[in-house]
């Protein structure tokens, strides 16, 4: 199930502009062969969270898996992203000499 494309927007916007204050980028699942330029943020969706009522839905929530990558191993980025409405912090690992931090971020 594809996430409206609205909503993703507004939360691609949101990005932007968060990464703006960096000179970052946001990629929204890039291809296997993109040259990325860091810092960055990486994100997909990753499921939609649906509540019911009554037999049907009645509050959907796109949940996105986003990934700030970078450099330098610390970064004010890590606060803005948590603050975010319903963001939270899932993990931190290294590779090639890169900072991986990964958030799950619900999105309505």
């Amino acid at each position: 199930m594809d996430a409206a494309p609205s909503r993703r927007i507004d939360l691609s916007a949101k990005l932007n502009a968060i990464m703006a204050e960096v000179n970052g980028k946001v990629y929204f699942q890039p291809p296997p062969d993109l040259v990325m330029t860091y810092p960055c943020l990486v994100y997909e969706l990753e499921d939609v969270d649906i509540k019911f009522a009554d037999n049907g839905p009645y509050s959907l929530f796109d949940r996105y898996q986003v990934t700030l990558i970078r450099h330098d191993p610390d970064s004010p980025i890590i606060r803005k992203l948590l603050g975010l409405p319903h963001s939270s912090f899932s993990r931190h690992f290294a590779t090639s000499g890169l900072n991986h931090d990964v958030f799950v971020i619900y999105h309505q």
